[in-house]
Parts: structure tokens; C-alpha cells; sequence
């Protein structure tokens, strides 16, 4: 295992790539999880899959298939060249590589600020208006969020990374 590793999770608009810039920017190890591990897959074989049956609505499949190559997580998690290691981003198969991590946080926020989050970036997922019902869905039920210490962030990015270096130590 690597010396520290974190998990950073939360639903769309929540603020896991704001959390993640601003980690890097003080010179934190960070893995954008969303950027360079998501794939949707099989959340038991981790096979990349094309596309969703017959008959299933496209947004909602693709959201529940998103998924980390595991083997790959793991490799990283066992990378000792750095003191922690903050993997930033969701994924629907993490219950397979959980136990890697020193703690899970999971980001929250208030159904207002996500709307307006959402209606902030009009390029994202979330903004659509299929996307936005299925965000608030989840964020109304916490599906597919793993357990973990909860982070409100409703604050600025810099008091939302001070809150969460606050529970390392």
C-alpha cells in the first residue's frame, strides 16, 4: 500500500474537480478519477461495454456503469512515492477497492447550490435536462455513494480543502 491514500467522492456538481485543482495546486498528489480512470463497464468483470441494451434509457445505464479499472487503482494506491495520494472522482464499482483507503469523503452540498452549480456549466453532465433529473434524483436518494465522513461544499474550494485536510490528521 502507498503511504496515505483517499478517496473523494460525491454526485455530479458536487465539487470533486474543484477539490481536486485546488489539492494539486498545493502540491498534493491528486488522480483525477473522472478524467483518467472512468470508463463505462461491467461493475463485476470491469469489461468496457459499448453501449446499453435495447430499451434502456442511454443516460441513466451509462451513470451506473461508470466504473475504475481496479487493478489499476490499486497499483496507484501501492505507489509509495508519495505521502498521500487523493483519488478524486465517482465510480459505481468502488465497494471492490474501498479497503485501499485511509478514509472515503464524500462531498454534499444543498439542492439549491447543485441546481445552480449545474446551470453554471453548460458543457458538463448535469446541465441536460435528462442528466439534471437523474443528478438530483441521486443526490436526493445517496445512490451509488459510497460511506464515508461527510463534506459540505457550500463553503469556497479552499475551505472545503482545508475542512477535509482537517480530518487527516
Amino acid at each position: 500500500m502507498g503511504i496515505k491514500n483517499y478517496l473523494i467522492e460525491g454526485g455530479s456538481g458536487t465539487g470533486k474537480t474543484s477539490v481536486a485543482t485546488e489539492l494539486e495546486r498545493r502540491g498534493y498528489h491528486v488522480i483525477h478519477g473522472d478524467r483518467v480512470l472512468a470508463y463505462v463497464g461491467d461493475l463485476e468483470t470491469g469489461q468496457a461495454l459499448a453501449g446499453p441494451p435495447k430499451g434502456a434509457g442511454r443516460v441513466a445505464w451509462r451513470y451506473a456503469h461508470w466504473i475504475w479499472p481496479v487493478d489499476k487503482v490499486r497499483a496507484i494506491a501501492a505507489d509509495t512515492t508519495h505521502p498521500a495520494s487523493f483519488f478524486c472522482g465517482g465510480s459505481r464499482n468502488s465497494r471492490k477497492f474501498l479497503h485501499l483507503f485511509d478514509k472515503v469523503f464524500v462531498l454534499d452540498i444543498d439542492v439549491e447550490t447543485l441546481n445552480r452549480r449545474l446551470d453554471e456549466r453548460p458543457n458538463d453532465f448535469g446541465f441536460k435536462p435528462a442528466e439534471r433529473a437523474l443528478v438530483l434524483r441521486c443526490h436526493r436518494t445517496r445512490e451509488y455513494l459510497p460511506a464515508g465522513i461527510t463534506i459540505d461544499t457550500a463553503n469556497t474550494v479552499a475551505r472545503v480543502v482545508d475542512d477535509i485536510l482537517a480530518h487527516l490528521t
